[in-house]
């Protein structure tokens, strides 16, 4: 006789619990290795979601969450959530990556996060702000700014400290 796998527990992970297991594997392999695990964007959309109180959108094509609890209010803000690492001795001109910028979302989430990737800021830039620095971008650009530049034209929402 085979036993089968007890679906249940699969579907009762504590995600809380799983993000902190995350935060610290990604921290001890870039310790040990110099490489960086690709987790950040999903620590950013669970860590802007949970910090802001927002609620997480998943069939929505380019934006990953929305303001309104209210699942049919189309006057609603879409929320496009980006997180980055702040390593120390990293480089000087850190890059955010490129932008969706033929989707419909409104703001742009920038999670900011220490060496143990622990969410220490989080910025706000509107989208229109946003299309206007563009347009002052060369296009070889593809698309990205600095951190630096989107905290210089966004807003502080949110701080750890």
């Amino acid at each position: 006789m085979t036993s089968t796998p007890n679906t249940a527990s699969i579907d009762s992970y504590d995600i809380k619990r799983l993000m902190g297991q995350t935060r610290k594997l990604a921290a001890d392999y870039r310790r040990e290795t110099g490489h960086v695990l690709p987790v950040t964007e999903e620590l950013a959309r669970f860590d802007a979601v949970n910090i802001l109180g927002l609620r997480k959108v998943d069939s929505a094509e380019g934006i990953d969450a929305r303001d309104n609890l209210n699942s049919n209010d189309s006057n609603d803000v879409g929320y496009l959530i980006k997180g980055r690492v702040i390593f120390k001795g990293g480089k000087a001109r850190q890059k955010l990556g490129k932008l969706s910028l033929n989707t419909t979302w409104n703001r742009l989430l920038m999670v900011i996060y220490d060496s143990d990737y622990l969410p220490i800021q989080v910025y706000s830039v509107d989208r229109e702000i946003i299309d206007n620095e563009m347009a002052h971008v060369n296009q070889d650009k593809r698309g990205s700014m600095t951190v630096a530049k989107y905290k210089a034209i966004g807003k502080l929402v949110w701080s750890s400290e």
